[in-house]
């Protein structure tokens, strides 16, 4: 059934309104999933239930949404990196393209819609793929390999392209390299070249991740997966500026790994999953500083990914470590979780998407 809906594992409660999540996972290591996980979530308490999953996709480590909800894209997160092309109606493969890099492990979708870049993590490079008016993929217009190190002798000895964003503005793509310390900027041709702007170098060891920007378009927040901090910076035409630099958990004898950042829509908290630390530290935004409120347990072990759904209302925990998808509803007033429904349990999650169009 490559590429096809299969049955489904447990079926939402008849008349209640819910909405569409899909689930990205490994499917190559031990007990992984079968593909991309299909699920729902009760709209009014946050409870996911699990509906199906498109097989056939190795590795979906990270699964993106076309702005119009037609199409999935899926990086491919092995050695011999590609990206999958899947229609979301039929859950149907388009096709597959190679990156040209080793382990994809992020991808975004430009403004326009015409193009997809990736970040290949043990390459170390940003791939550019157009995508065609049927929602597959060409072959790629363009790919760049990051330069630098850090003193890391494990995680750092080459570069590690670990995130691709574009800009508030759309104007700007920002590759967060975790093996060079930097995270580099990038403008993107119409047809599909990339243009160096930019390179923010973070403190030797940080290690970064993630970046998330801040609705404004003048601050930007990076987690920094290898000394648990998180960093503000300034961000200007393509240009980011580190500044203040806060710890994302508190100090214990188990390492902590930062892993995905996040801003609420209304620009008030940013939010961060602590791997180690199985925890949720939410921070409320000061102007230019942030100011951290707590740190939620995640009911999990090792949360590689968080996110809001798009009412903001709940907040969702990919938990890798413990085949757990938690559930919290968010205060919009202090920023605080609170767990909701009861977790969902599925194969090595390691990335939530909720649909936008429900």
């Amino acid at each position: 059934m490559t590429g096809e809906i299969a049955e489904a594992q447990e079926t939402a409660a008849p008349g209640k309104a819910t909405r569409k999540v899909y689930f990205g996972a490994y499917t190559t290591w031990s007990g992984g999933a079968q593909g991309i996980g299909i699920g729902a979530y009760d709209s009014a308490t946050g409870q996911l239930t699990t509906t199906g999953v498109i097989k056939g996709v190795t590795n979906p480590s990270w699964v993106e949404e076309s702005r119009d909800g037609r199409f999935l894209y899926a990086v491919n997160e092995t050695s011999d990196g590609a990206v999958t092309a899947i229609n979301a109606a039929t859950g149907k493969v388009i096709n597959k393209q190679p990156t040209g890099g080793a382990d994809p492990c992020h991808l975004a979708i430009d403004p326009s819609g015409k193009f997809l870049v990736t970040a290949d993590y043990s390459s170390g490079s940003v791939t550019v793929l157009p995508i065609r008016p049927d929602g597959g993929l060409g072959a790629r217009t363009h790919l760049v390999k990051h330069k630098g190190s850090g003193p890391d002798p494990d995680r750092q000895k080459t570069p590690h392209a670990h995130q691709v964003v574009f800009d508030p503005q759309g104007k700007f793509i920002a590759a967060v390299d975790l093996g060079a310390d930097a995270v580099f900027t990038y403008t993107l041709s119409p047809e599909g070249k990339l243009t160096p702007v930019n390179t923010a170098k973070l403190k030797p060891g940080a290690g970064p991740r993630h970046i998330a920007f801040h609705p404004n378009g003048k601050v930007a927040y990076v987690a920094n997966e290898l000394d648990s901090t998180i960093v503000v910076c300034a961000y200007d035409n393509g240009k980011l500026t580190p500044g203040q630099v806060l710890k994302t958990a508190p100090s214990s004898p188990v390492r902590n790994y930062p892993a995905e950042v996040f801003v609420s829509p209304d620009g008030r908290f940013v939010y961060l999953s602590n791997r180690g630390h199985d925890s949720v530290a939410v921070f409320s935004v000061d102007g230019a500083t942030l100011k951290l409120v707590e740190t939620t347990p995640v009911g999990g072990k090792y949360p590689r990914h968080i996110t809001l759904d798009p009412t903001g209302r709940f907040l969702f925990a990919a938990n890798q470590n413990s085949n757990l998808v938690t559930s919290f509803a968010v205060d919009s007033a202090t920023g605080k979780l609170k767990a909701a429904g009861t977790p969902l349990k599925t194969q090595i999650p390691v990335c939530v998407t909720p649909t936008r169009l429900g």
